[in-house]
């Protein structure tokens, strides 16, 4: 007989062996409505709280301090330890009925208007019934009731008959436990790589010197020579992307091409972000140390976002929505990678950019961009130091994502 037929979860921790029970939500708890009556004029101010939308929305167990001011209102229902919240309405099915449990003990607190609110009868577990209550099996009954067009919603009366199955309290409290400890990893990862994230931008203000400075706020030491002041257009060429193609010279072939997105999000390429078409001679194939510029967005903040090349592959070309340069300087690549991102570089990029409702920026204005340059031992060293802390911030986002897999697989596994 198959895990699913003796209600048991396919994944389960060692000396539980007994059937969960089937009940219906509404036989083990009673609904209660969030505020009602109120209008714009009553948020914002007061000695009272309430649980927002998106703090439901968010959060498999409340954020306490994801509330915001009413006043006391004794006509409104206060929210208890054990709660369980439901949104009632969403732009998708998908997302429409999402819970969220309440563990404070917090007077005159209530809850937004978008929402309801389920008070168990029965004991269980608070972090089992999180989880359980946002695992895949429950989502996809909550958006088998969601009804609607362009917005859906959902009853909660229909919430009330969904069928759940439930474990021994004991069992329930190891698989809440279990996890609690795996949010609480998570969201000290996210916390980590937040604050590499902030650092960098931090160096990149600092470890470039602002508009008419000639030097940087910050500097390893060892270097006290002024950085010399030069037009990229002074420093090497530009060449362009790929031309005289239609749509159906890609997506086959032995060359390659670097994507756009490629270029946009990565300050160094990543050599597998490339795709597929023929080889052609006519086309410019990319060097080692080449900088690929994207040449068009749809808000200026993204025009000329910049890219270095660091491999050695041949018959790789660049997409036809950027375009090259090609330095004749020498820069330590890294260098030049994180100095053309820095605020100060993007500032004068987004001031080249020209347009309404899409912006593009002219590569003959780029390479009259002025950049200051220190000397290449100086170049060196920055350089380094932002690979490591973008590996660093790699290993972080890696770390996080090997996480988040393994709570979806978990909550796959460990629910019926």
């Amino acid at each position: 007989m198959s895990d699913k037929k003796r209600n048991v979860p396919v994944l389960r921790f060692n000396g539980f062996s007994d059937a969960w029970e089937q009940r219906k939500l509404g036989d083990m708890g009673k609904t209660f409505a969030g505020l009602s009556g109120k209008t714009k004029e009553d948020f914002g101010h007061g000695n009272a709280k309430y649980v927002t939308y998106m703090n439901v929305f968010s959060n498999p167990v409340s954020n306490h301090k994801m509330v915001e001011s009413v006043e006391i209102d004794t006509k409104q229902q206060q929210v208890q330890y054990g709660d369980v919240f439901f949104t009632t309405s969403s732009e998708t099915p998908e997302e429409v009925g999402m819970s969220s449990v309440w563990l404070e003990n917090i007077k005159n607190v209530y809850l937004n208007s978008f929402c309801f609110g389920y008070r168990p009868t029965a004991i269980f577990a608070p972090y089992y019934l999180a989880f359980m209550l946002r695992s895949p099996i429950l989502r996809k009954k909550f958006m088998l009731l969601a009804q609607g067009i362009s917005r859906y919603n959902i009853s909660k009366n229909k919430v009330m008959d969904i069928q759940v199955l439930i474990p021994a309290l004991t069992e329930q409290k190891k698989i809440g436990a279990f996890f609690q400890h795996l949010d609480n990893t998570i969201a000290l990862h996210q916390r980590k790589l937040d604050a590499l994230k902030q650092m960098k931008k931090g160096f990149l203000q600092q470890l470039f010197p602002e508009n008419g400075e000639k030097l940087p706020r910050v500097r390893f030491t060892g270097f006290q020579e002024e950085w010399e002041q030069r037009k990229l257009g002074d420093m090497g060429k530009t060449f362009a992307g790929l031309s005289g193609k239609t749509k159906e010279d890609f997506g086959h072939g032995n060359a390659k091409y670097v994507t756009y997105m490629n270029v946009f999000s990565n300050p160094v390429s990543n050599h597998k972000m490339v795709e597929s078409v023929e080889i052609d001679t006519k086309q410019q194939q990319v060097q080692y140390g080449d900088v690929f510029f994207t040449t068009s967005s749809e808000t200026p903040e993204e025009v000329g976002m910049s890219s270095v090349w660091l491999e050695n592959i041949k018959n790789v070309y660049l997409n036809s929505f950027c375009f090259g340069y090609r330095p004749t300087a020498i820069f330590a690549p890294y260098y030049l990678a994180f100095m053309l991102r820095s605020p100060i570089l993007r500032k004068k990029f987004m001031l080249l950019a020209q347009g309404i409702s899409r912006y593009n920026i002219s590569k003959n204005k780029v390479m009259d961009i002025q950049v200051l340059i220190p000397a290449l031992t100086e170049q060196k060293k920055i350089g380094a130091f932002f690979q490591h802390l973008d590996n660093t911030i790699a290993l972080y986002q890696y770390k996080l994502d090997q996480l988040n897999i393994l709570k979806k697989a978990c909550l796959q596994n460990m629910f019926i």
